[in-house]
């Protein structure tokens, strides 16, 4: 299916997004994808979000990326990360009315900025059942919430990132409570140029395997 643009509420603000459906007649598990820095470039629009929902849609399962608050045709200024994760509540809303997703089976994952910003609010709202991280960037060290969070959880890494260390992504896969992973790609760097399918299978497996558990 071709994606679908689409717009929803985020308080009194608007935000784009792009839907990736499944087409099957039964509800589906789905999942809120979150893109890299917006003062960076960082959009909806980018290698590692686009793969990973391609995958996600060839694994059966749904996606939704969408642009942070001051991104693209999204309403608002950049809110520091904080704010940030009202954007995502707002997606996770969105997707809840979405009659073709089975809402007890919904994921969320994060690239870069949009790990940093994923990771608070998969450890404290009720309907996120897992959540990716890839190259998660955090303002600051996320050990506390790994530590109190027991979704499961996939930490993933390329091993040339200089950007987010594959050292201190392992010390947060050994704080992390279970069930959880931690993953190095040997040869890819932040970007992930070259290695997408790579990372994006990654991520798909991991979804398929702990929403399917949910069914």
């Amino acid at each position: 299916m071709k994606p679908q643009n689409v717009i929803f509420p985020c308080g009194e603000l608007k935000l784009e997004g792009l839907y990736y459906g499944v087409d099957v007649k039964t509800p589906v598990p789905a999942v809120v994808v979150c893109h890299p820095h917006p003062l960076h470039g960082g959009s909806m629009h980018n290698n590692v979000t686009s793969a990973i929902a391609d995958a996600l849609v060839e694994s059966g399962i749904a996606a939704l990326l969408f642009n942070f608050r001051g991104v693209g045709r999204s309403q608002g200024s950049y809110g520091g990360g904080i704010a940030e994760q009202e954007d995502i509540g707002a997606a996770l809303d969105w997707l809840e009315s979405d009659s073709e997703v089975d809402n007890g089976r919904l994921g969320l994952a994060g690239y870069s900025f949009g790990g940093g910003v994923a990771l608070p609010v998969a450890c404290t709202d009720e309907r996120v059942r897992c959540v990716a991280l890839i190259s998660p960037y955090f303002e600051s060290l996320p050990i506390v919430l790994l530590q109190g969070c027991r979704k499961p959880k996939l930490i993933l890494v390329g091993g040339s990132d200089d950007l987010v260390l594959p050292s201190d992504v392992e010390r947060y896969g050994r704080e992390a409570a279970a069930p959880k992973a931690c993953r190095i790609i040997k040869g890819a760097d932040h970007f992930w140029g070259g290695y997408e399918g790579t990372m994006a299978d990654s991520v798909a497996g991991f979804f398929r395997s702990a929403l399917t558990a949910l069914s």
